[in-house]
């Protein structure tokens, strides 16, 4: 009898344990939804918000070679010495990257190079150079520009200035080959982040592998895959940790006097270029935004999706994961502003006829 009562005891105290672990877990990982608000300076001030620290925003409707070379001149840069351009390759299988037709014109017109680094979730074709390099002259990349993979001997680490959850970066050590970088993004949605923007461009794109799994994991972890970073991080740390990753590269880009950004809205699935085989796209195409700005640009990107009528799977893809909060965090922290003015550049050219 005693011995059963031991054992039962025993039993007791684990199930007590497992109870404690799962209660601490889910507190840990708990995070509050903001509200999606429009920052465009007319909404703003119509609400009696403060918008007098703003930034521009181009547009065009006119998703070819052309618009996109409009937007760029817009943006009134002129990138000198070696020319970095950011994008995704895209993984295997997945159709929604940006095409290669569409940005070759630009991309030549800067003499870029386009830059990626390793990926560092199971079951990627990219979490190896080679590999990477093969899906990159698959995808038509490497038919258009020079493709550096840039943590493929290793990775740098640059400085996180105010940051709450990261004090370095660790980015693909050839970034600083580069004098100057062009930041081409689709965007998109994505299962993790809420959403893939110029934010997430710079921070996970640019991260080495190892770099990675130290955002997704707010710091704390640094061996891929990231899959245990993703189950033990809350979403708002990791989210955080995006931002002022983002900060660190922009602030290494002259605190950006030597970095801009383009994102082109067409082929918007709910799933990022990351995933092999994404979600079908299910709303229109809208058009290419630009700004010196990464914050706004994201913001003016989240605000034509949330007026967009057949916008709603994208909607909830962003605010059921706190997508937003990353805007939130990148404000706060000095990368930019979420307040912008959109200068329509088809309204101007209609003006000026």
């Amino acid at each position: 009898m005693k011995k059963k009562h031991t054992v039962l005891k025993i039993i007791g105290c684990i199930v007590c344990i497992l109870i404690a672990l799962t209660i601490g877990y889910k507190m840990h990982m708990h995070y509050d939804i903001e509200e999606h608000e429009f920052y465009d300076v007319d909404t703003m001030k119509s609400e009696g918000r403060d918008c007098s620290a703003s930034s521009v925003v181009y547009m065009t409707k006119d998703i070819s070679p052309e618009g996109l070379l409009k937007v760029y001149e817009a943006l009134g840069v002129e990138p000198k010495g070696n020319v970095a351009v950011k994008l995704s390759t895209g993984e295997a299988g997945n159709p929604n990257h940006l095409d290669p037709d569409l940005i070759k014109n630009l991309v030549q017109s800067v003499d870029g190079t386009i830059i990626e680094c390793n990926t560092a979730y199971s079951g990627s074709k990219r979490a190896d150079t080679a590999m990477h390099m093969q899906v990159a002259k698959d995808h038509g990349f490497t038919d258009i520009a020079d493709v550096d993979i840039m943590d493929r001997d290793g990775y740098i680490s640059i400085p996180v200035e105010g940051g709450k959850n990261l004090k370095e970066n660790w980015v693909g050590k050839n970034l600083a080959n580069y004098d100057y970088v062009l930041v081409l993004t689709h965007f998109k949605g994505h299962p993790m982040g809420g959403f893939g923007g110029a934010l997430k461009n710079i921070s996970i794109g640019i991260a080495s592998r190892e770099g990675k799994v130290r955002i997704h994991s707010g710091g704390k972890l640094k061996k891929p895959t990231i899959t245990l970073a993703a189950l033990t991080t809350n979403q708002d740390t990791f989210t955080e940790s995006m931002a002022e990753a983002a900060k660190s590269v922009y602030d290494y880009e002259g605190h950006g006097d030597n970095i801009t950004f383009i994102s082109v809205m067409n082929r918007m699935s709910v799933d990022c270029d990351c995933v092999s085989s994404p979600a079908e796209v299910d709303m229109h195409d809208i058009g290419i935004l630009a700004s010196n700005d990464p914050v706004a640009l994201d913001q003016a990107c989240i605000d034509l999706i949330f007026k967009a009528q057949d916008g709603a799977s994208l909607q909830n893809r962003i605010t059921s994961l706190n997508g937003i909060h990353i805007l939130t965090h990148a404000e706060r922290i000095g990368l930019g502003n979420r307040a912008y003015e959109i200068v329509d550049l088809d309204e101007a050219k209609d003006g000026d006829n």
